[in-house]
C-alpha cells in the first residue's frame, strides 16, 4: 500500500502564498502521476494540478494555472503546490492523490484513476 501526508496548510490573507507539502510512504514505487485535488464546503472535489512520475511534465486547471506550481521530487517521494497571489475562493480542504495505473493522466481525467488519497489538508484565505 502507499501512504499520502499532506501537510503546509493554514491561514493565509488574500495576496498570500503557501507552499503544500505531501510526503508518500510504503510502496512508493507503485506511484505514477500524482495530483492536487481541493474540495470547498458543499461543492464536489476538483482537481488542482496534475504531474507526470516520468516526465514531470504538469498540468493545472483554468482557476490556478499562472498562480500555483506543482512539482515532485522522486528521489524523496515528495509532491509540492506552490500557491501564489491566494483568494479567498481558493479556501478548501486541499488532498495529495496518487495513481498507480497511470502516468500520462490529463487534467480532465476522471477521479476514479487516482487511488491513493491523503487525509487533506485546510488552505484557508481571507480577504
Amino acid at each position: 500500500q502507499v501512504q499520502l501526508v499532506e501537510s503546509g496548510g493554514g491561514l493565509v490573507q488574500a495576496g498570500a502564498s503557501l507552499r503544500l507539502s505531501c510526503e508518500a510512504s510504503g510502496r512508493t514505487f507503485r506511484i505514477l502521476a500524482m495530483a492536487w485535488f481541493r474540495q470547498a464546503p458543499g461543492k464536489e472535489r476538483e482537481v488542482v494540478g496534475v504531474i507526470t512520475r516520468s516526465t514531470r511534465s504538469a498540468q493545472y486547471s483554468d482557476s490556478v494555472k499562472d498562480r500555483f506550481t506543482i512539482s515532485r521530487d522522486n528521489t524523496k517521494n515528495m509532491l509540492y503546490l506552490q500557491m501564489n497571489s491566494l483568494k479567498p475562493d481558493d479556501t478548501a480542504v486541499y488532498y495529495c492523490a496518487a495513481s498507480s495505473l497511470y502516468d500520462s493522466i490529463g487534467i480532465t481525467a476522471a477521479i476514479n484513476v487516482y487511488d491513493y488519497w491523503g487525509q487533506g489538508t485546510q488552505v484557508t484565505v481571507s480577504s
